[in-house]
């Protein structure tokens, strides 16, 4: 590998050229108080670890618990390195790799959803068009003139990205997506 590709500081390439680069989707639980997800961030950026996705929200009020899921990439070495400096966050109270737990569940991937909401502008029969497909994809309606169209649209991040490009043509205008919330299948908690 050339030396002058390689990014100075950036974790991804401490590990042989030969370790696979994969995603893998973690779920992290902490307390809900100001500064946590600052810190969490801070733990990715200052190492040189990309964030594809980033969500969070209170999942549990009264135990002031928060939930963080992230969508990063790296070699098996990295994202280990990942969980262990997550793990030593004082207000983390647990991580879980959902796609190792996936996996060891006998599945290739957690559940995965996103929202997006996507604006197209069109006339005439491109109009027919748009929502011809959109209905297709069961993106529902959230808002309409006779200019645009706003599309809520539910499901896995590669049928958003699938939607996206079929209404590039016809007029997409803007994007908005929530990000991966994710949880494993079976009765089984984080």
């Amino acid at each position: 590998m050339n030396a002058h590709l390689q990014p100075t500081g950036s974790a991804y390439f401490i590990s042989p050229e030969t370790a696979a680069i994969e995603s893998h989707t973690l779920s992290v639980l902490v307390d809900n108080e100001p500064g946590v997800l600052a810190r969490v961030i801070g733990l990715f950026s200052g190492r040189g670890y990309n964030i594809e996705s980033l969500t969070v929200s209170e999942t549990e009020h009264e135990a002031h618990l928060s939930r963080i899921t992230i969508v990063t990439r790296g070699t098996p070495s990295v994202l280990e390195q990942i969980k262990a400096q997550l793990e030593r966050i004082v207000p983390v109270h647990r991580v879980l790799d959902l796609t190792v737990r996936a996996r060891e569940l006998g599945q290739e991937r957690p559940i995965e959803r996103e929202v997006a909401l996507i604006k197209v502008v069109s006339s005439g029969e491109m109009r027919a068009e748009t929502l011809r497909l959109a209905d297709a994809f069961q993106a529902k309606v959230v808002d309409a003139t006779v200019e645009h169209f706003i599309f809520e649209l539910t499901g896995k991040s590669s049928k958003i990205d699938q939607f996206v490009a079929i209404m590039k043509p016809l007029g997409l205008n803007e994007i908005c997506r929530t990000g991966i919330a994710a949880m494993n299948r079976g009765s089984q908690g984080m």
